[in-house]
């Protein structure tokens, strides 16, 4: 019988199922086993084969493992922009969850347009075991006419007939914070609004306006924003210059909030001395600013996590969860109140 080779292998060896099984002793099938996840493998077994194939550079050839198992090991994630800190926390949230579980992503980002998200679905398919989609700004027939088939879809922020999905409680949160600051003595309340057509805005939107309402007061101070910082820093020059001028300034999300906070302090106008101050997300530069940024915190992270697991483990029946927001109190609305 031929004696494997001690020689540790290169980057540019082509390492083979077998010479791993040879150099661990055990059979091709047991090597299968260990990187297909399948099969009782004893855990002594289970590590000497990855230490050989790791000492070899042996990675298995993905599409032929495709072929013989019917998984990549691969979710593809879509989500309407790449950057932000937002994003980066779903990223985050989803990636620890699917490493946990033996699986690599795909993320591309669909800049709310159906043209390109449609490319999008058509690249990863047949490439990925499951997809997870955030598309606030497409409407539920839309989404459900172009998702592809075959593969295990979540959604995230965006709800459709039949699909899984998870959405926060924007209402509920905005609802909070407009009540905290009309708890702290403001009446002329400025809200810094969304896109127009994104799903969450409306409903942050709406949450304010309720809050308002309640309270008795009638009017209700809009001002346009897209999200961005820069969207923000303008919305906040606008109100600066309105008179009488707002008390207290909730904008739509941190980004916003962190562009209106620059705007003030290039104005001279003090945060929380002059004008009182709130965002939504509670991104985690939020807490670092100066002064610290009243927000309602978003469960980010388990946001990308629970879509993950949704989408590894399909429910037979329609899953709508929403998750829930916190209100939490900073310096930036002149209250040192723990958060809560």
């Amino acid at each position: 019988m031929r004696r494997a080779s001690t020689r540790l292998a290169t980057a540019s060896d082509s390492v083979t199922i077998r010479d791993v099984a040879a150099r661990a002793g055990v059979s091709v099938a047991t090597v299968s086993r260990v990187f297909n996840r399948k099969g009782p493998i004893r855990p002594a077994t289970y590590q000497r084969v990855l230490a050989v194939a790791e000492r070899m550079r042996y990675s298995p050839h993905a599409a032929a493992r495709s072929l013989s198992t019917s998984r990549t090991n691969t979710i593809g994630v879509v989500l309407p922009e790449l950057h932000g800190e937002f994003f980066s926390e779903v990223i985050r949230g989803i990636d620890v969850t699917a490493r946990s579980r033996g699986y690599h992503l795909i993320v591309s980002g669909s800049h709310s347009d159906r043209a390109e998200m449609r490319a999008v679905f058509q690249a990863v398919r047949g490439r990925v075991d499951g997809l997870i989609v955030m598309s606030p700004d497409l409407d539920a027939s839309t989404l459900l006419a172009d998702l592809p088939g075959g593969v295990p879809v979540v959604l995230l922020n965006a709800t459709a007939d039949g699909r899984p999905a998870i959405t926060i409680d924007n209402a509920g949160g905005a609802r909070a914070v407009t009540r905290h600051l009309i708890k702290l003595g403001h009446r002329r309340i400025a809200f810094i609004c969304g896109p127009p057509k994104n799903g969450d805005a409306a409903q942050r939107r709406r949450g304010y306006r309720a809050a308002i309402r309640a309270a008795g007061i009638d009017d209700a101070l809009e001002f346009p924003g897209n999200f961005t910082e820069e969207s923000g820093y303008e919305a906040a020059r606008r109100i600066v210059e309105r008179s009488p001028r707002p008390t207290a300034v909730f904008a739509a999300n941190d980004a916003m909030a962190i562009g209106a906070l620059s705007a003030f302090n290039a104005r001279g106008v003090r945060v929380p001395a002059d004008i009182a101050l709130a965002g939504f997300d509670d991104i985690p530069i939020a807490r670092f600013l100066s002064p610290p940024l009243t927000t309602v915190k978003v469960p980010i992270a388990e946001l990308g996590r629970r879509s993950l697991e949704l989408v590894l483990n399909p429910s037979p029946r329609k899953v709508n969860e929403v998750l829930k927001t916190t209100l939490t109190v900073r310096q930036s609305c002149g209250s040192e109140e723990e958060s809560r």
